[in-house]
């Protein structure tokens, strides 16, 4: 097989609901990506089409109707996802996102790259994920909490510390896990403070988890400078979403001496040649101030930030901001995927055609699931670790697979992306075939 065969059209979805000619939904085209890349490392592995289609088809699907009492009295009802892709290799895990664009095909194509994830990583677990499509930036804080428990309570037998542990995802928190976690606990009379992760320390939350998923980025663009001969100290970084992942790993990367050129958020971005000031620009943000109206640099559009001359790119945000249209002004020398599919498969054959490297998500972004596993192994064991010893377990973790991709798409000529695919992907069909099928 060679780059040329890799399929880049997307693959038919038999179960979509008919759109009559409507564009797809993002969640559509993110569970296309993701079905694409399954195909492409199947055929390299030389799998037969019975394990590819065991492979592409979830394990368990869940839609619930989640009803909240908004604080003026009134009630609304809101749609609830679970996806539990695949549980050969272990429980599921996986994030729970409020977003209004939430549904059942992006939480599938997430819980999908989530099982490809951890089996890379050599975590015990399969891919799950979940949501509620709602847009949270609406509600009271006590209606967030309402909402939360309610839809966990409509989930909570398909969950638990031996089933499916749900983390942190767009726009929920360490505080939704503990409402998640005490929800939970409720039910079963006793505490499980491993039935979720991303918890607050108080409550049996791990030490590093707040910044895992940035560090781990991080840690895989130094790898990825290293393989390419680029100097860190001095290279020139752009970071499009400032969020959780964003504005972390702009302060790390400034820490091993990075030049962060350029951050955006939802409203715009600010770019200086010279480097930002992190710090400032996180004391501004904190303030309730937005990059669009930071006065210390010049203000730049997500759409320009994409294209800058830069050394990194890293796509932090939400998945499919390079795509077909855009990927042609993307200048770049590597991108480093701090999101979930950032890059649609036409943004990716027109990568290899530039030269330009791209880390993909199911590697660059895994130190949040690396972390969560730790969380959860203290948490089964009753005790805790120290920030340096959880540092030290994720950078070993992280170098490792990172080194086996690396390695891999070396020996075999082929982009990182299919080479983190061939060896997730494989590591699950190995589960799937030393298991055998019941009955």
């Amino acid at each position: 097989m060679t780059i040329t065969d890799l399929h880049t059209a997307t693959e038919p979805n038999p179960t979509a609901p008919a759109t009559f000619g409507a564009p797809p939904s993002p969640g559509q085209l993110a569970h296309r990506a993701a079905l694409t890349q399954l195909r492409n490392a199947t055929d390299l592995l030389g799998l037969d089409e019975g394990l590819h289609q065991l492979l592409a088809t979830p394990r368990r699907s869940l839609t619930v109707a989640v009803p909240l009492r908004r604080d003026t009295g009134t009630t609304e009802i809101y749609t609830g996802y679970r996806v539990q892709h695949n549980l050969t290799r272990g429980p599921g895990k996986g994030g729970v996102r409020f977003h209004p664009a939430s549904d059942i095909e992006e939480v599938t194509a997430l819980a999908m790259w989530m099982t490809w994830k951890c089996a890379l990583l050599g975590l015990p677990y399969g891919g799950a994920n979940g949501g509620i499509a709602v847009d949270a930036s609406v509600l009271s804080m006590a209606e967030k909490e309402r909402l939360t428990r309610r839809y966990t309570q409509e989930i909570l037998p398909f969950i638990g510390p031996d089933k499916d542990i749900p983390a942190p995802d767009v726009n929920t928190d360490e505080t939704t896990m503990a409402w998640m976690m005490d929800t939970y606990s409720v039910s079963a009379g006793y505490s499980v403070h491993g039935a979720t992760t991303g918890k607050p320390l108080a409550v049996g939350g791990s030490n590093g988890r707040a910044g895992a998923t940035s560090r781990g980025v991080v840690l895989a663009a130094l790898e990825a400078m290293r393989q390419k001969g680029i100097d860190p100290v001095g290279a020139s970084v752009a970071i499009q979403g400032f969020g959780k992942v964003g504005a972390h790993a702009a302060q790390f990367f400034a820490d091993e001496g990075c030049r962060v050129v350029a951050v955006s958020d939802v409203t715009g971005g600010c770019y200086r040649e010279s480097g930002l000031e992190i710090a400032a620009i996180h004391e501004w943000v904190g303030r309730g101030g937005t990059l669009a109206s930071y006065d210390g640099a010049e203000q730049i559009s997500n759409a320009e930030l994409l294209a800058l001359d830069v050394d990194v790119l890293v796509p932090a945000a939400m998945d499919g901001v390079l795509t077909g249209q855009n990927a042609e002004t993307v200048r770049a020398r590597m991108i480093v995927e701090g999101a979930n599919g950032p890059t649609s498969p036409e943004a990716d054959a027109t990568f290899v055609d530039k030269g330009i490297t791209v880390v993909p998500d199911i590697l660059a972004n895994a130190g949040g699931v690396v972390v969560s596993y730790l969380e959860w192994v203290q948490n089964l064991q009753a005790f805790s670790w120290s920030s340096e010893e959880v540092d030290r377990k994720l950078v070993a973790l992280m170098r490792t697979a990172s080194q086996s991709v690396w390695a891999l798409a070396g020996d075999k000529r082929i982009p990182l992306r299919l080479a983190a695919h061939v060896l997730g992907v494989g590591k699950v069909a190995e589960a799937h075939q030393v298991r055998g099928l019941y009955p």
